[in-house]
């Protein structure tokens, strides 16, 4: 009876590190209208796109490419079979060749084991010797080419103007040329490598605001794996058309970062640290952090925002200033790996809320490299891996 008395005794907090730091969350819902990084004045928020690809194609363009393929096969059949024969006229040199060498080797094997006693040879470990040949090679001739309809579900019939209207810059009205944007796409490359399939899509996109060059790179130029396959053993229309979507999306996210007025409505998870009075300022941080993100609101040119953005920055520089006190070698310091984590798990969460990558991912490199002495819980460890996504994914 009495161990069930003192059972109860025992309080139970919500805590996700130790006992003698408490840590606990909050969950902040907050809208915010993400500035560009070209900033537009509000009278001169219109745009036209225009897109320059080789996708610009019909369906009788579909038929005719098929059966242009299709042609190219048929004039290539004789000299593929004359290939086939001369690579098995080759194949059969060396059979006949490592058949010689195997028939001498077991020649002297064989004269070898004869001179061997009857002892001796029920003491040899591999016993008598054995003829083994290889099996001799078959000619493989390939088939006639066989035409077949194209299946025009893969098939990429679109038109530049369909690809264009598929892009549009947030904030803005389409029909007026003050953001002027030309996008000139090339054809998906495919390659493969270490038996996989690796794509890459180069894209250059022009932005011209009020007459004036703003954006002028190319992108998606880096290959990038699509498949765990060479490119023989998937349908590469198929992943063409998926790859030209995700250009697409790809493409519509940067004009957007550059330009485009994006209402971010978000939730973010901070955490705190219970106040027995050594951390002060990590209260005050979050106090400043907290307080200020629900103030915010999806407003273009609003003054309260501007405050808010600042004195959030106060508890954000609170947290920095803190990361420089902890002792990750030394698990009772009141600044120990437990508040390094916490505090780097904020200030990645936060910023990736703000949609703010770039600091997020910085923070990231800085906790993997404490990860040494920081031992992540499996929960922790998950979420890490989730925030990984959402940086290198965006």
């Amino acid at each position: 009876m009495n161990k069930f008395k003192l059972l109860f005794l025992i309080p139970l907090f919500y805590s996700e590190f130790s006992q003698a730091q408490r840590i606990d969350k909050e969950v902040i819902s907050f809208q915010l209208l993400k500035e560009p990084v070209f900033p537009t004045e509000l009278s001169n928020r219109n745009y036209m796109i225009t897109v320059k690809s080789p996708y610009n194609i019909t369906k009788d363009d579909v038929i005719r490419i098929s059966k242009e393929d299709h042609q190219k096969k048929v004039d290539n059949y004789h000299t593929n079979v004359e290939n086939a024969k001369y690579e098995h006229q080759e194949r059969l040199k060396d059979y006949d060749a490592e058949v010689k060498k195997l028939q001498e080797k077991y020649k002297l094997e064989s004269a070898e084991y004869s001179k061997l006693s009857a002892v001796e040879k029920i003491a040899a470990t591999n016993g008598a010797p054995v003829l083994r040949l290889p099996s001799r090679p078959v000619l493989n001739i390939p088939s006639m080419p066989v035409y077949q309809q194209p299946d025009l579900r893969d098939a990429l019939i679109v038109d530049n103007k369909i690809l264009a209207s598929q892009i549009d810059v947030t904030g803005f009205s389409k029909g007026g040329n003050y953001l002027d944007i030309v996008i000139e796409m090339e054809r998906t490359n495919f390659q493969d490598n270490q038996g996989k399939t690796f794509a890459n899509q180069p894209t250059k996109i022009t932005a011209k605001q009020g007459g004036t060059v703003k954006l002028d790179k190319t992108y998606f130029s880096d290959f990038t794996e699509i498949a765990s396959v060479p490119t023989n053993e998937i349908n590469l229309n198929a992943q063409e058309k998926r790859s030209l979507q995700r250009t697409i999306d790809r493409i519509r996210n940067i004009i957007n970062e550059n330009f485009g007025y994006q209402t971010i409505s978000s939730t973010v998870t901070l955490a705190t640290v219970k106040n027995k009075g050594e951390y002060d300022d990590l209260e005050k941080a979050y106090i400043y952090v907290t307080t200020n993100l629900k103030k915010l609101q999806a407003k273009s040119d609003y003054a309260p925002n501007k405050v808010a953005m600042e004195n959030m920055q106060k508890g954000i520089d609170l947290w920095k200033t803190a990361l420089t006190k902890v002792n990750y070698n030394d698990k009772k310091a009141v600044y120990n790996q437990k508040i390094g984590e916490y505090l780097y798990f904020n200030l990645i969460r936060l910023n990736i809320a703000l949609g703010n990558y770039q600091e997020a991912e910085k923070y990231l490199n800085e906790l993997q490299e404490h990860l040494v002495d920081i031992k992540l819980s499996y929960d922790a460890n998950l979420e890490l891996k989730r925030l990984e996504e959402k940086i290198y994914n965006n």
